[in-house]
């Protein structure tokens, strides 16, 4: 296959997964149709576009030929027109060709269908798990990674989700605006996975998905203004935690394209004015009684007012992570709390706080915790030790770029044994 067409495709996959899905429940009113579909749709384009050649919008051949096949997927199970009419009559679907911004209060279809996906009705790890999957664009893979559970365990239930929305009949309509605040932790908590995956990518050469960042960047800007004026301040934190972390972007990657530790990053390199947007954001965020979102802003925020590392108030960020382990305890945040504390109280420390959450074995799939283990052994001098445990991360993990940083640093503390 000519790359440019494998590099359309992948781009239009990238960039309109979710909005050719949307349109797709739209028509058909089933998340498997949707899916489906749309999978078929871009086997369509692999077949066909090395022959014919590169369409001149292939996002529009995309959609056209999904919708197609929606429709016949629906007229090959029952007669179109009567799931038509069952749909409509139950409040299921609309009448409306696509999905417009005047349809409802919520002005972007991407966010309309994150709202409805995550429908109270649904457990809570299901809105998020379906939600990033349907509209997301994540493969059941990289959402398993965010849940810390086998691929295996994460398809089971995002199946179980789809099966409920049909028996149930839960209807794919907006909700009003007095409605949302109901699903708003859900809606957020799926824009940080997005990010998350964006800036730490499950899979790949590259460590960082700028698509999926500036997405989630955007959409929590439109969640903020859509709330606005009883915006909560997880909105305002959930915002500022990923503009602080988009604004080190170009610093954390050397022209190798290899990771480059947030202390030895230059810092000249941070974007300024993401930076300055965020932090105001910040001071609202923590006014008060700080959620979880705020509080990572918070931790963020100082790493980004310190102008070296050497300067960074590590006791403050202790201070946050002790708010954050209770506000949201998790193994993940018991993790980076490790960290602090061996920043605050040396690395013999925080090396007891990682061995009691390895004992525990939540994080034993974990690559980062492997490595923050190692890490802590290196500055202690324990390289045999480290070694085995860089080379338990390196079983686990599965970014290439993460890998090659994994390798040099396994070589280097070998190095030291000699």
């Amino acid at each position: 296959m000519p790359p440019d067409v494998h590099a359309a495709i992948d781009s239009v996959y990238r960039s309109d997964w979710s909005r050719i899905v949307a349109a797709l429940i739209r028509v058909s009113g089933d998340f498997d149709v949707a899916e489906e579909s749309a999978q078929e749709a871009f086997a369509a384009a692999l077949q066909e576009w090395p022959a014919t050649g590169i369409p001149n919008s292939p996002r529009a051949w995309i959609i056209q030929t999904a919708r197609h096949k929606a429709i016949d997927r629906v007229r090959r199970q029952v007669r179109f027109e009567e799931i038509i009419k069952d749909q409509l009559a139950s409040g299921a679907i609309r009448t409306s060709e696509g999905p417009h911004a005047e349809d409802s209060e919520i002005p972007d279809d991407r966010l309309r269908l994150m709202f409805t996906c995550c429908h109270p009705a649904l457990a809570a790890d299901a809105q998020i798990a379906l939600t990033l999957r349907m509209l997301g664009g994540l493969e059941t893979d990289e959402i398993a990674r965010a849940f810390l559970v086998p691929p295996a365990t994460m398809a089971q239930r995002l199946v179980r989700a789809k099966r409920k929305i049909r028996d149930a009949r839960i209807p794919y309509i907006v909700p009003d605006l007095h409605d949302m605040p109901d699903r708003l932790d859900a809606v957020l908590t799926v824009i940080y996975l997005v990010f998350n995956e964006g800036y730490l990518a499950t899979h790949g050469e590259s460590l960082v998905r700028t698509d999926l960042c500036g997405e989630a960047i955007r959409l929590a800007r439109l969640v903020r203004e859509l709330m606005t004026p009883q915006s909560p301040a997880e909105a305002s934190g959930l915002l500022a935690l990923m503009l602080l972390h988009d604004a080190r972007r170009a610093a954390r990657l050397d022209e190798a394209g290899d990771i480059v530790l947030l202390e030895d990053q230059d810092r000249k390199r941070w974007d300024r004015d993401k930076i300055g947007q965020a932090l105001a954001l910040v001071d609202d965020a923590t006014r008060g009684a700080a959620g979880p979102f705020a509080l990572q802003a918070g931790i963020a925020a100082v790493h980004c007012r310190a102008a070296r590392a050497e300067d960074t108030d590590w006791p403050q960020i202790l201070r946050f992570y002790d708010l954050l382990a209770q506000a949201q305890p998790s193994p993940v945040v018991a993790l980076n709390r490790a960290v602090a504390v061996a920043m605050v109280n040396g690395s013999a420390a925080g090396l007891v706080v990682v061995d009691a959450l390895a004992a525990t074995g939540d994080l034993d799939a974990y690559h980062l915790l492997h490595a923050a283990r190692a890490d802590l052994l290196r500055r202690l001098g324990s390289f045999p030790e480290a070694a085995k445990s860089y080379a338990r991360a390196l079983e686990l993990v599965t970014n290439q770029s993460e890998r090659r940083f994994l390798e040099r640093r396994l070589r280097e503390v070998r190095g030291a044994q000699t």
